[in-house]
């Protein structure tokens, strides 16, 4: 019993690792399916745009599942058309881009890994720039090959062109190493940006590592915890109005939270340092509704700038 606390615990402790892995995972195996399955290049002056459509649509709605699957999207969204103040808060206009971004940044990460996959194959970005009619960058490929690379650059992807084969596939070679090359960049600059992102926000902390560990464990409890207390309310509520309805009785007092304080609640917390809060709840508990109210802090926390799973 001990050994499987342990292995359950080390699991538990690189979850959010364990997500990006499985992430990947996923992403590769889609590629593979949608290079094998679906992606036939039409050898013809539509390569470039069906080639284009392949690398970067699925992208797009990655991206858009990324933005759905955020809690913090509807956290702040809901109910803006109704108080547009509560995306941009009074006297912090930027407020709204700041937290957006955040969170973009979180659900740009699938987004990443299917260009980083797909360009490393080299399918698409190989039938995308075989179709593409710049003379720049026909001169480029061409260079150095017979005329017939010029016009029948678009047929190098299937393998219908009436060049030699040396120099199609000398072609071929040529667009799947671009390709990788362009991949290995993005994968490079993704790296470079997460790492000055994440220092610059670990130097821009103003609480100690181990208070912002402390804070960390505390939001996630708090939020499975918030789950349990949503279900039990919930059938309790459920069971009470179910009876009174069948047998015709009054209903007993359920205590809920007031409209105003599910509003407060559901507030993006935010920091500040003269308060030891850790939550948005936290802070509702603490200083009350009223005060809550009253006060609208405009500063992210700083365990916002990861999410956590």
């Amino acid at each position: 019993m001990d050994g499987f606390q342990t292995i359950l615990k080390f699991f538990m402790n690189r979850k959010t690792a364990i997500g990006y892995s499985f992430m990947a995972l996923l992403t590769v195996g889609g590629e593979r399916v949608f290079s094998l399955v679906a992606f036939r290049c039409p050898c013809s002056n539509e390569n470039f745009r069906y080639g284009l459509v392949f690398l970067f649509a699925p992208a797009f709605v990655l991206l858009v599942i990324g933005y759905f699957l955020n809690s913090k999207t509807w956290k702040l969204f809901t109910g803006c058309w109704v108080n547009p103040r509560k995306i941009f808060p009074k006297g912090n206009i930027c407020h709204f881009f700041y937290v957006f971004g955040r969170i973009t940044l979180n659900a740009l990460v699938a987004p990443v890994m299917w260009l980083s996959v797909a360009l490393l194959n080299g399918t698409f970005y190989e039938c995308a720039m075989s179709g593409l009619k710049n003379p720049a960058y026909l001169h480029a490929v061409c260079h150095s090959k017979s005329d017939k690379c010029f016009e029948e650059l678009h047929k190098v992807a299937c393998g219908k062109s009436t060049m030699s084969f040396p120099e199609s596939e000398e072609l071929k070679l040529t667009l799947q190493a671009q390709s990788q090359i362009l991949s290995w960049c993005v994968i490079v600059t993704t790296a470079l940006l997460s790492l000055l992102t994440t220092c610059c926000a670990s130097c821009q902390s103003k609480v100690s590592h181990l208070q912002l560990k402390f804070w960390r464990t505390y939001v996630e409890k708090e939020k499975e915890q918030l789950e349990q207390i949503f279900q039990l309310y919930a059938t309790k509520l459920s069971e009470r109005n179910l009876k009174s309805f069948f047998e015709n009785t009054e209903p007993e007092a359920v205590p809920l939270p007031a409209f105003q304080a599910w509003e407060d609640a559901s507030q993006l917390y935010s920091f500040n340092s003269g308060e030891q809060h850790y939550s948005t709840i936290h802070r509702l508990v603490e200083k009350g509704q009223k005060e809550i109210g009253e006060e609208r802090e405009t500063v992210l926390d700083f365990v916002d700038r990861r999410e956590i799973p």
